[in-house]
């Protein structure tokens, strides 16, 4: 495996819609005085949520509750602060979105590890593949499952597939199951072989004993001191831990699955000189849809990320500020003919993301075109 060969975007279509885009939305920060990263209200989502996860993971450490039931309801509130924290405190961190300093982005980054996952890892396919090469065939691991699933038109079909709006919602809720146990370690070396760890570390060997201290540390505080401070069967911790992540891992895949894999977002193959013709900031907006902008709750709860769209145009911008910004990048889209991806409500972005797992899994879609 050799390594990554980046792709390049047109430095001319579009052009004048990115220069337009950048210069009002920064204008909106000048003009208005404020800061593009975390206000008062973030951070109070930040306790909110860090509270959500480590209050009931405190008591199952303490041996405090001894119920089954309780039990059960701490890892259940768990999972609602592993997604809230994964939505909103960690991803604006890692964007180097949450604070002008460098090293609270950092140490909030790290957060992930509590929660199951690896900061290097995640940056790499988040911050790296995924934004930077949207929905592109090849490069974007989000659109690239197991051969189960299939997310492009421009992957192999297989007869399987037919079934996937069926079953592809099971394998969602093991998300976080997968980055708990191998996903981590077949990534970093398959990173090490991409050449791409070297922006985190250049020393792998750090880098891998940093992920093996990370698992040792989740492991042992949501489940080797929990087991052995509550008097209750063994099966019960691997049933409300399976729970647990399943639950995250499926408000996560809510999340994220309904932005990039409906029917009016475009699948991209690059072209043999490794180019796209297409402006960074149109394929961005070409490949993304919003969901529920109306929703001031499901805005909050998720982090801001049902505003997908100002989310890959802006990412190292809040998401506290992406209602705002969303009303420039709307008006100047339409302004310029660009297209504007979004669902009304929340269901409705989830339905079609079924209708999407349908058509592409009786390959009713062909090549890099797009159903309306």
């Amino acid at each position: 495996m050799e390594a990554l060969k980046p792709i390049k975007y047109s430095q001319k279509i579009g052009r004048d819609f990115s220069s337009t885009l950048n210069k009002r939305v920064r204008a909106y920060f000048k003009e208005n005085n404020i800061s593009k990263y975390a206000n008062t209200n973030m951070k109070i989502k930040t306790v909110f949520m860090i509270c959500l996860y480590f209050v009931p993971l405190g008591f199952l450490m303490s041996g405090f509750i001894q119920s089954v039931w309780l039990v059960g309801l701490m890892y259940f509130l768990m999972a609602l602060g592993m997604a809230g924290i994964g939505l909103s405190v960690m991803h604006d961190a890692n964007h180097g979105a949450y604070s002008k300093r460098d090293w609270v982005n950092k140490w909030l980054g790290k957060i992930i590890v509590p929660i199951s996952g690896f900061a290097t890892n995640w940056k790499i396919q988040h911050n790296v593949l995924h934004h930077t090469y949207t929905n592109v065939d090849g490069y974007d691991e989000d659109i690239q499952p197991p051969k189960f699933l299939r997310f492009s038109p421009n992957e192999e079909h297989k007869p399987i597939h037919r079934f996937q709006h069926l079953y592809a919602w099971f394998f969602y809720g093991l998300m976080t199951v997968s980055w708990a146990t191998l996903k981590d370690f077949q990534q970093l070396f398959r990173y090490r072989k991409l050449d791409l760890t070297k922006t985190e570390n250049p020393n792998f060997a750090a880098l891998l004993t940093e992920l093996i201290i990370s698992k040792l540390i989740y492991y042992t505080i949501t489940i080797v001191i929990p087991v052995l401070m509550i008097d209750i069967s063994w099966y019960w911790f691997v049933i409300f831990i399976f729970l647990c992540h399943f639950v995250a891992g499926l408000i996560l895949s809510f999340v994220f699955q309904p932005a990039h894999v409906v029917p009016e977002t475009v699948f991209v193959k690059a072209n043999a000189d490794l180019t796209i013709e297409n402006n960074f900031a149109i394929h961005q907006m070409a490949t993304t849809s919003n969901f529920a902008p109306k929703s001031r709750i499901l805005y909050w709860l998720i982090g801001g990320l049902n505003y997908q769209v100002e989310h890959h145009l802006f990412p190292n911008i809040c998401h506290v500020h992406y209602k705002k910004i969303s009303k420039i990048v709307k008006e100047t889209a339409q302004e310029y003919g660009v297209p504007y991806n979004s669902h009304k409500t929340f269901v409705s972005a989830i339905r079609y993301h079924w209708k999407m797992l349908k058509a592409v899994g009786r390959d009713e879609i062909k090549g890099d075109f797009h159903i309306g």
